[in-house]
């Protein structure tokens, strides 16, 4: 029998976390990875080069290899404060930022370094140009610039991008919807909504590939809120909002965490950005007409509340199992 196709979307820290654990899955797996990143090291190394961000590349690259750990911390390792000019910058970014200038684009990069790596799947990134992710607030105001959204004190009525160095519609990168469309799964998240998701499923040839095709679409639900962003959003909000960008329900099946966050465990000063643990409305989740799978995909680590990649691919494969009966 030939391998599941299995498609991950979004970045930041969240599809590594299930990625990590579906590469050891007998499957075909395909990341697409969001490039609308603009601060830190990413959007210093996009404004210098003119080139895609690395960062949540470089994440997914460390997530989908089967290298000795130890190469993924040399990759991940981040020159510190008093470096000059390094500082900051984690010396993977430094390599696929290197090495995208060295074979004229990031996709080509990709290619090269997954086999460097020995990456068990394929890396796409969204697009193959830098993207600017675009905030419109419920008051009329438009914020622009990833880095700068959460710090705007609104909600968000939705978000778009635009070509960061062209004024050309942002198209997908080669293979993208090709990959949406012979997909058996669509895996989305988890993952900072505004931030992370959405950037890749507002690309007009995205968007469209997700209405077309016939793969199951699971989302992965968020486990805690997240500031400047989802504030007060249950799970069906952020359902709700991602058939809004679409513009018609889209997601079939939703992951939901009902392990409780233990009472003062978050480490505020080191996870600061989120809030307070995602609250259930099932009748809204209900209304948006998706089949609710609800376990504990709970996974507390050093002060901060993340899913566990086990417990979430194992669900997955369940569903990818269930439906090829």
């Amino acid at each position: 029998m030939r391998k599941k196709k299995i498609v991950v979307i979004g970045g930041g820290t969240g599809i590594p976390v299930i990625l990590d654990s579906l590469r050891k899955e007998d499957v075909e797996l395909t990341a697409i990875v969001t490039v609308a990143d603009d601060g830190g090291s990413s959007g210093k190394l996009r404004g210098t080069l003119d080139i895609a961000p690395p960062g949540d590349l470089r994440n997914v690259l460390v997530a989908m290899s089967d290298m000795p750990r130890v190469y993924g911390q040399i990759f991940q390792y981040r020159f510190r404060a008093e470096d000059g000019p390094l500082s900051g910058h984690p010396i993977g970014n430094l390599v696929i930022a290197g090495v995208s200038e060295m074979q004229g684009s990031t996709y080509n990069a990709l290619k090269i370094l997954s086999k460097f790596f020995h990456v068990q799947g394929r890396i796409l990134p969204s697009s193959e140009s830098a993207l600017t992710l675009h905030a419109v607030f419920k008051d009329k105001t438009e914020i622009i610039g990833e880095s700068r959204i959460a710090d705007y004190p609104g909600t968000i009525d939705h978000v778009y991008v635009t070509n960061t160095f062209n004024d050309e519609q942002p198209t997908a990168s080669r293979h993208v919807v090709n990959a949406i469309m012979t997909a058996d799964m669509i895996v989305m998240g988890p993952g900072s909504l505004f931030t992370s998701i959405l950037p890749n499923v507002v690309i007009p040839e995205i968007r469209e590939a997700l209405v077309r095709t016939l793969a199951q679409v699971v989302y992965v639900c968020n486990i805690m809120t997240q500031r400047g962003e989802t504030e007060n959003f249950t799970d069906a909000d952020h359902v709700r909002v991602l058939h809004e960008h679409v513009g018609v329900p889209f997601v079939d099946t939703v992951l939901v965490n009902v392990e409780a966050v233990p009472d003062a465990y978050m480490n505020s000063n080191k996870f600061d950005e989120y809030l307070v643990q995602v609250t259930h409305d099932f009748n809204g989740l209900q209304a948006e007409d998706v089949r609710v799978i609800s376990a504990n995909f709970l996974k507390l680590v050093d002060g901060g509340a993340f899913h566990n990649g086990d417990a979430v691919t194992e669900e997955i494969m369940r569903i990818s199992e269930r439906r090829s009966q």
